[in-house]
């Protein structure tokens, strides 16, 4: 009984959590304002990098929005306030922009810096709780993160602030993509090793089944003709020509079940007379997660890749798909 006590009030208290940090970040979203789109404006046109920085959580913070932000077209980079009173101060340019990172707004080594990259002619956008803070004040524009309450019972850990500093962080990310009309294609050169680069620049072409794996019969051919050429092959289905090689239509294993159904003299026919007419199809350059798409819209699991004079150059099988284009849980 006490484990089922406990269990209960854990989930109390996970739900709880959550539920802070969520009213916390839809809070900050309503209050957003135009300092926000200041910042994402004055990064818009920085011809270097963002460089953000932070002390203890909002460092670690700071860390992953540098992150997106290189991974969505805006080169960012983090640099530890500390290491930066002691030499690394040297990595910012005039080009760049200094993001600072401080709920309170008084941290330590973060005021030491400012009044130093502020010299060096670099503006600075800082992410704050307190916007009447020294970091507020010295900054250029301030976006305000302040949150009325942390998640921790104590109201001392950085939960629902760093919460929000991250979503902050994250939204001017986004901003910038849709700024600078980021798209997949540009989003697959930085991801050229994990999963989302292979599925936003895998083509058709890439996977398609071919030579052997690629059936092909005459609409002159019977059912049985088909069956054969579809169990030789392991295919599931064929496509069917006209005398000019042009494809006519496509036969598969779920036609032949439903056709047996209605007519037990089914093998004797020709093919022309129950296969599917105007399949649906695509080309080998159609790029295969917007021929996944069409799989799982039109509830088929295979269909012919023509070439423009409307001629079977390949099969695609949904099962192929499944194999090139994985769910991952990399860093992508």
């Amino acid at each position: 009984m006490a484990n089922r006590e406990n269990r209960a009030e854990i989930l109390k208290t996970g739900r709880k959590v959550i539920a802070i940090e969520a009213r916390a970040v839809s809070a900050m979203a309503r209050s957003l304002d135009n300092s926000f789109a200041d910042a994402a404006l004055a990064l818009l046109e920085c011809k270097g990098n963002a460089v953000v920085m932070g002390i203890g959580k909002s460092g670690l913070i700071g860390r992953k929005i540098a992150a997106t932000m290189s991974s969505t077209g805006t080169p960012a980079v983090f640099a530890h306030p500390v290491e930066c009173l002691h030499g690394d101060l040297g990595l910012l340019g005039k080009r760049d922009i200094a993001i600072a990172l401080s709920y309170s707004g008084e941290t330590e080594e973060i005021i030491k810096l400012i009044p130093v990259i502020k010299g060096l002619g670099i503006k600075i956008i800082s992410l704050t709780g307190r916007k009447n803070s020294t970091l507020a004040k010295m900054s250029d524009i301030v976006i305000d993160t302040n949150v009325k309450a942390e998640a921790c019972p104590l109201n001392s850990a950085p939960t629902a602030s760093t919460t929000a500093m991250l979503a902050a962080g994250d939204a001017l990310a986004i901003a910038l993509m849709k700024l600078k009309h980021f798209g997949k294609d540009d989003f697959a050169k930085l991801h050229p090793g994990g999963a989302l680069g292979r599925i936003l620049t895998l083509r058709v072409k890439d996977i398609m089944q071919t030579g052997t794996a690629n059936p092909v019969i005459s609409e002159a051919k019977t059912v049985k003709d088909a069956l054969f050429v579809m169990t030789e092959t392991r295919t599931g289905a064929v496509s069917v020509v006209n005398k000019k090689g042009r494809l006519t239509g496509f036969f598969t294993d779920g036609n032949l079940r439903r056709e047996l159904q209605k007519n037990p003299n089914l093998l004797g026919l020709k093919i022309s007379e129950v296969m599917t007419v105007n399949p649906v199809t695509v080309s080998p350059g159609t790029m295969a997660a917007k021929a996944a798409d069409i799989l799982r819209e039109k509830r088929i699991d295979n269909m012919p890749v023509i070439d423009e004079k409307g001629k079977p150059v390949g099969l695609l099988d949904e099962r192929v798909l499944i194999v090139s284009i994985p769910v991952s849980d990399d860093e992508d």
